[in-house]
Order: C-alpha cells, then sequence, then structure tokens
C-alpha cells in the first residue's frame, strides 16, 4: 500500500494524543475507553479530516494501550497503537503510523496531557488533551508541521462511546 502521507496528518494528530490523561491506568482513568471522532466539531488545518476515527484505550500495567482505527478522508484504512506509561521519559513505539517513530507522554494533571511525537529523532507534533469534567468527551490540540512542511493547527473533539 502506498501511503500519502500528508493524508494522514489529520487523521493521527488527534488521536496519538490519548496517551497523557493520569499516570496510574486504573479502572476510573478518564482516558480508558472507547472514544469516537466527532468530525463535524473538529477543524484540521491544513486538513482534509477523516471519515472517522474509533480509538480504544485499555489499561496495561501501570499504563495504557492505544488502539486506533481510522478511515481516511481518502476511504483508505489506516490501524495503529502504542503502549505508554505516561511518565513523561520514555519514548513509546508507535507501530502501524508512517508519520511518527516515538511519543513520550507526560501529565499535566487527572485530566490534561501532552504529548510529543518524533520521526527519526525530530519532533513533528505536539498535542495537549483535556478531558471534560463529565469524562464524557476530550478536546485535542495539536500543533507541529506536516510532511510537506505546512503548519498544523488542528482542534478535534472525541466522545466517549
Amino acid at each position: 500500500m502506498r501511503f500519502q502521507l500528508g493524508r494522514f496528518v489529520g487523521v493521527t494528530l488527534g488521536a496519538l494524543a490519548f496517551g497523557v490523561v493520569s499516570m496510574a491506568a486504573q479502572a476510573n482513568d478518564p482516558i480508558v475507553g472507547t472514544w469516537k471522532l466527532d468530525v463535524a466539531r473538529s477543524t484540521y488545518k491544513p486538513g482534509p479530516a477523516p471519515k472517522s476515527t474509533t480509538i480504544v484505550v485499555t489499561s496495561q500495567g501501570k499504563g495504557i494501550k492505544v488502539a486506533v482505527d481510522t478511515v481516511t478522508a481518502d476511504g483508505s484504512p489506516l490501524k495503529y497503537g502504542f503502549a505508554t506509561l505516561r511518565d513523561g521519559k520514555e519514548e513509546a513505539p508507535v507501530t502501524g503510523n508512517p508519520l511518527f517513530d516515538t511519543v513520550t507522554a507526560t501529565r499535566d494533571s487527572p485530566t490534561t496531557g501532552t504529548n510529543v511525537y518524533k520521526k527519526g529523532g525530530k519532533v513533528v507534533l505536539t498535542t495537549k488533551v483535556a478531558i471534560a469534567a463529565d469524562s464524557k468527551s476530550m478536546t485535542v490540540t495539536s500543533t507541529g508541521i506536516n510532511p510537506q512542511g505546512q503548519a498544523v493547527n488542528n482542534v478535534t473533539h472525541y466522545v466517549r462511546q
């Protein structure tokens, strides 16, 4: 399959932000669960937006495991994932995504956090995650540079399923 990297930027930016909310992956961890992208409430600059994204976050030891299932704007499937302790120290490998090699997740508060994504050791994207007080929705703000050298400024909204 030939990847058009520019088409995957909008898809991956918000979705990879899921590793940031709390240090201990427990049953009450607000990030754990299934999240669906609300495309209508999201903005992708430069775009295009994916047709759909579903993300499943599960507890894994002291961390979490993230599995992403996306249908890109052109209808191509993209499935990828990672596992992270969210300690701000580890560079967790990202598998199945051509845009990122690693992610380093940190916790800013029980419901917010930051992820830094790298490709070939170079930072390409930073995401900020905020889960609503009722834990039913999440906003992800992503900034960086896509493979075409364009500035990325996405704000994506997810709804808990």
